[in-house]
């Protein structure tokens, strides 16, 4: 049995538990065992409403706990490496939360740590670990849409009133919280190694960025298209286009349809693919968590190491073009 760890009590963490309480109704076996925040009694709240067994007031006696097992960090990006390490240390497996940290530095320091002590480390970044990327890499790989050429994708969401989206000192704005996702989707099926990474931003007036238009070029000819933000709402659609049809994404990160279209019949016809039904979406990356662990293994292949490092070496040239830099980076 895997005891299972909340560090921070904010929304996702609480979606994240429904998971976890899902998932041991159907026997996975782990055990909802305790959260940890700043203020022990909005933990105890949390574990009183989620059925978590113990409440911590401070991350460290959390991590000091011989009990815990895995730990999900749900802190802001800000402090992803701080509380990573701190878990390390104990010996914890980590779920951490995307974007896994503030820039490429902090990645590599807790990557390394966690290879210095042989401690399982992932990011929770989902799309990575759901059955939709076999799905669209499978159509990909079978030729119905011929050779792919273009990627296209977007999302953005209305939260740039957010304290913590607004804030440099938290590691806000658009890019490490929704701009990850269509970057990770451009990675999965085109790669994470584009030859020219070519951008426009608006920023907000503290500083961080708002939206951009983000375009990453590989050496073969490919191309993805990318557009993410905090001021507006978006259609979250992804496509990925070939020389015979395209592939048609209804949501960036949490898809409920696929759809091809061929020329053959003139795009006229959508030629639906089923999709498994989920709990939440976060069942998938837990699992590959639980696999890794009984292998004992320090990654998840659905996301390793390499390239939680590159895609943080991605959005760090991004932030570099913006002159974004947040005030703890040296």
């Amino acid at each position: 049995m895997i005891n299972v760890a909340v560090l921070g009590c904010g929304s996702i963490a609480h979606t994240m538990s429904r998971t976890l309480r899902a998932m041991a109704q159907q026997g996975a076996p782990l055990c909802l065992y305790a959260a940890a925040s700043r203020d022990l009694a909005r933990a105890e709240a949390f574990c009183r409403e989620e059925g978590f067994a113990r409440a911590y007031g401070s991350y460290e006696e959390m991590a000091a706990d011989p009990a815990v097992d895995l730990v999900y960090v749900a802190s802001p990006h800000s402090h992803h490496a701080e509380h990573m390490k701190l878990c390390i240390g104990h010996g914890k497996a980590i779920l951490c939360e995307k974007s896994f940290t503030a820039n490429a530095k902090q990645a590599k320091e807790v990557l390394a740590l966690a290879k210095e002590k042989h401690v399982l480390v992932a990011e929770a970044i989902w799309p990575r670990y759901m059955p939709f990327r076999r799905i669209v890499s499978d159509l990909i790989a079978s030729g119905v849409i011929g050779e792919p050429r273009m990627l296209m994708a977007n999302l953005h969401y209305p939260i740039e009133q957010v304290p913590r989206i607004r804030k440099p000192e938290l590691a806000g704005g658009a890019l490490l919280d929704v701009g990850v996702y269509p970057l990770n989707f451009a990675a999965m099926f085109f790669g994470s190694d584009p030859v020219r990474i070519e951008s426009t931003v608006q920023l907000l007036e503290t500083g961080v960025d708002r939206q951009e238009n983000v375009s990453l070029y590989y050496a073969d000819g490919r191309a993805a298209h990318i557009t993410a933000g905090i001021g507006c709402r978006s259609d979250r659609h992804c496509i990925i286009s070939g020389t015979k049809g395209y592939i048609a994404v209804d949501h960036v990160h949490n898809p409920g349809r696929i759809e091809y279209f061929l020329e053959e019949d003139d795009f006229t016809a959508a030629h639906p693919v089923e999709i498994p039904v989920q709990m939440t979406g976060y069942e998938y990356e837990v699992n590959a968590c639980l696999r890794a662990l009984e292998k004992g293994e320090i990654e998840c292949s659905e996301m390793p190491h390499s390239e939680i490092i590159r895609v943080m070496e991605i959005m760090d040239e991004l932030r570099a073009q913006w002159g974004v830099k947040f005030p703890f980076e040296d």
